[in-house]
């Protein structure tokens, strides 16, 4: 039997460090979408009734869909943060940092007690614990799929990067279910405590991840990158790709919105306004989100193959056209037809966005940039795009008494992501290590020409 070669061995190495380091993305993003999913669905399910009793109802939801909302507001502090100390000293001390605070928020809101035992201080520890939350996942999106893209080859970075998004499909998957089966409860026993479950094994689960995270290596890239580290890589950040950083949040905010709008909104004017139970809407985003984790590496396979910008677009104009007939739909009232269009609009038009979102936006930045800029690209759009989403559509659904605003909102948010992808280029073939370098070559050169000139 020949011997393994020196070269051999350390191909092996770097494959075994890239699958831990998908296994931490993954185990992360999981953690993260499985909390958001889980608050969004209660925000317009269980904590009207819970936190928000002494309202009519209609107000008690726009209160809920606050404070989910401001959950958003910190995620920009915490991509500065996360991607401030991301960049200067590693990635891996930020990743087990992120997914910790993300679980503590979560596990903390199913603790605490409700308006009828301790008044109005349980809606302001439930805005507390989410401003909490909301500091760990701005820190989580930038980091955990660095962890992924930053130990990839170049030809592989989409597929590399998609794995790390299937925790996504898969938190969705398993918060959905586990609210699905405590909404099995009695009415009474489900207001009362069935729905803090979902929460607390929040913890179980960050504990796993914790786990994976504490014996994951530095990531090549930052260990091999010769780029000067900035004193404040924000600031570089706006200083010298400002451009970078509109372009990714321009081009993420049909995602933000379009989930929004077809979950968190419709689930609750589903069942106020059209007389449709919840479940209806929840089992076809079961069924989607397993489709979604199926199809997520062909799709970050396929944009190695051909692109990221056509991928991307693509998915921008399924998720525009299926807003179109998405609520015509619930109103015939067919599970089949349902389920079909959130399949079509949430597995494969987001998917299609969502899959490549880490790649094409690590391809932005440099690498003592790049955790900073993940992370406000992200959490930027989330800020402006997720968070004030269903209030607007509830909004505008009741200001002109139908659904059809909100979806004219959705279309022209597509139109702007459009837009900055096109104005992006293509992305997939550059070096990661090479994009800072590059950019710092050409405006030194330009500084040159203006000079001599």
């Amino acid at each position: 039997m020949t011997a393994p070669t020196r070269g051999t061995v350390a191909a092996r190495a770097e494959g075994k460090t890239a699958r831990r380091a998908t296994t931490a993305a993954f185990a992360g993003a999981f953690i993260e979408w499985y909390d958001f999913y889980l608050y969004g669905t209660a925000s317009a399910l269980i904590f009207p009734a819970v936190f928000f009793p002494e309202t009519t109802p209609a107000l008690a939801l726009i209160q809920s869909f606050a404070a989910f909302a401001v959950g958003f507001l910190t995620r920009p502090i915490g991509a500065i943060l996360f991607g401030h100390f991301g960049d200067k000293i590693g990635r891996k001390p930020m990743l087990l940092l992120t997914v910790l605070l993300i679980g503590i928020g979560t596990f903390a809101i199913g603790l605490i007690p409700s308006a009828n035992q301790i008044g109005i201080w349980a809606a302001v520890l439930l805005i507390f614990f989410r401003l909490v939350q909301g500091v760990g996942i701005g820190g989580e999106f930038g980091g955990g799929s660095l962890a992924a893209l930053e130990n990839a080859p170049t030809g592989k970075r989409g597929l590399m990067g998609s794995f790390h998004q299937m925790g996504t499909p898969a938190g969705l998957l398993v918060s959905t279910g586990v609210f699905s089966l405590v909404q099995l409860l009695p009415k009474e026993a489900l207001f009362d405590w069935g729905w803090r479950i979902p929460f607390l094994l929040s913890g179980v689960l960050t504990l796993f991840a914790f786990y994976i995270r504490r014996h994951l290596p530095e990531t090549k890239s930052f260990t091999e990158d010769a780029e000067a580290t900035r004193k404040i890589p924000f600031f570089a950040l706006i200083r010298e790709n400002w451009r970078g950083l509109l372009i990714g949040i321009g081009a993420r905010m049909a995602d933000a919105v379009t989930y929004n709008v077809i979950n968190v909104f419709a689930i609750s004017y589903a069942t106020m306004y059209m007389g449709l139970d919840s479940s209806y809407i929840l089992t076809g985003f079961i069924i989607s989100a397993a489709v979604q984790m199926c199809i997520l590496p062909f799709i970050g396979a396929l944009s190695d193959r051909i692109g990221r910008r056509p991928v991307y677009i693509a998915g921008i104009v399924i998720c525009a056209v299926g807003a179109l007939f998405y609520f015509p739909a619930l109103q015939v009232g067919n599970p089949v037809l349902t389920w079909a269009m959130i399949i079509l609009i949430h597995a494969v038009g987001t998917g299609s966005m969502f899959a490549i979102q880490g790649a094409f936006f690590a391809e932005l930045f440099g690498t003592r940039m790049r955790y900073t800029g993940l992370g406000v690209v992200y959490q930027g759009s989330a800020l402006l795009g997720g968070a004030p989403t269903p209030a607007i559509a509830l909004g505008l659904s009741l200001a002109f008494g139908s659904y059809w605003p909100a979806v004219i909102y959705l279309v022209a948010i597509c139109l702007i992501s459009i837009v900055c992808v096109w104005l992006a280029g293509e992305t997939s073939r550059v070096d990661l290590n090479q994009v800072g370098r590059a950019r710092t070559a050409v405006k030194a050169s330009a500084a040159a020409l203006k000079e001599n000139a």
